[in-house]
């Protein structure tokens, strides 16, 4: 049995503050900047007024004028699911999860651990999630169906769908064609399904599953074998360790200024003890804007590397989508490749060999003395009146 854990508004309640700030009235997740002007999930109370996530702007404001638009935080976000999806992992379970606010994992290796049934897993995992969120609870044969079984279950009771192939068919079809909003492929479904007056996954289940191919491709036969309780099997994720680096600005950054704070974090990443001398494959750059909410971005290398230069390259580019001045800019690495290799050339030139030799020097210091054993003068903001912001000490890369 699969178990799913959803947690409803996650991403709504992070960017206001906590539930207790969505008691104020309507309110929804405001369009990020530089994107499509899309609002995000709403409060209960905005969800009464006819405002729903994915309507336009000037239509969620027009059926609720005094609606509430909130910053989105999507560096918040992740944090705070982190911190979820670690306290699942703590129990022993290995957790998949497509986006911030449900999480699938199999309770079949936890049922010695936890007292030997479902309930008791579920128990565990609502205990060591209960400080972190509030979330709901299903179980069933798949993914999906687990998702589906959460969206129905209550705070304190745990929803379990049967386990034949049949009655989970049965049990799946007057649930809402809503519910393939929960997977990545099938995101964009709902809305079209009901405009051709396909409400639930029974009616959908009943269509022709050639027919479904034609018209929407591969996203709608993923849609008819999940209505007829079909799935993919669990892809757990890996175990992560992260590298994090962030700088707070001392004046609203932008520009050049806010390139060469990115050149100090890539510098200071690279020199920590920690990444023992691995490329990077992965890397989230993120910042907290002037004007409230976050940006994050998240990049992936063609090949993993460790080279300073070419890291700025392709993340100086980024800066360029940020949609207000930052106060922090953090830097974290997510991936890794294998160890960077010093290749030396064939002709041995004394260039080389000094290089290589001061490099060995530099990584021998640190491992003594820390990542500040060898710096370099580095300037951040040259006009400022201000000599303690003209030049910052950065990590020195020979």
């Amino acid at each position: 049995m699969i178990i799913g854990v959803q947690v409803p508004r996650f991403t709504l309640i992070v960017a206001a503050g906590g539930r207790e700030a969505l008691a104020a009235g309507p309110a929804v997740l405001a369009p990020e900047a530089g994107r499509e002007q899309l609002v995000g999930e709403a409060s209960p109370a905005a969800e009464a007024l006819g405002v729903r996530a994915g309507l336009r702007l000037g239509e969620a404001l027009a059926r609720c004028p005094e609606l509430r638009l909130i910053p989105p935080d999507p560096m918040g976000v992740a944090d705070a699911w982190e911190a979820v999806v670690a306290r699942l992992e703590s129990i022993g379970a290995a957790v998949e999860s497509e986006r911030p606010g449900q999480a699938c994992f199999t309770a079949d290796g936890l049922r010695r651990l936890h007292g030997g049934s479902i309930e008791t897993v579920i128990a565990a995992a609502r205990k060591a999630v209960a400080a972190r969120a509030i979330a709901r609870y299903g179980a069933a044969p798949s993914r999906f169906a687990a998702l589906a079984a959460a969206s129905r279950a209550r705070a304190r009771r745990a929803e379990i769908a049967p386990a034949g192939a049949q009655a989970l068919r049965a049990y799946l079809a007057p649930l809402p064609v809503s519910l393939l909003a929960t997977r990545t492929v099938t995101r964009s479904l709902p809305a079209t399904l009901e405009r051709f007056g396909i409400r639930t996954l029974g009616e959908l289940s009943a269509l022709s599953r050639a027919s479904l191919a034609d018209r929407f491709g591969a996203a709608g036969t993923l849609a008819h074998d999940l209505a007829q309780g079909r799935d993919t099997p669990l892809r757990p994720r890996d175990a992560l360790e992260h590298l994090e680096e962030s700088l707070e600005l001392p004046e609203s950054g932008s520009g050049e200024q806010l390139e060469r704070a990115l050149g100090l974090l890539i510098d200071r990443l690279l020199a920590r003890r920690e990444r023992r001398g691995r490329t990077l494959r992965s890397v989230v750059l993120s910042a907290k804007l002037v004007e409230g909410g976050t940006w994050r971005e998240r990049l992936t290398f063609r090949e993993a590397l460790a080279d300073p230069r070419r890291m700025r390259l392709a993340l100086v580019p980024r800066l360029i989508t940020l949609p207000a001045p930052a106060d922090v800019l953090r830097l974290r690495a997510e991936g890794f490749g294998p160890a960077a290799a010093d290749q030396r050339t064939l002709l041995g030139e004394p260039a080389a060999l000094r290089a290589a030799r001061l490099r060995e020097a530099v990584r021998q210091t640190r491992a003594v003395a820390g990542p500040d054993a060898a710096l370099r003068v580095l300037e951040v903001d040259p006009d400022s009146r201000v000599p303690e912001r003209r030049l910052v000490l950065a990590p020195w890369d020979p």
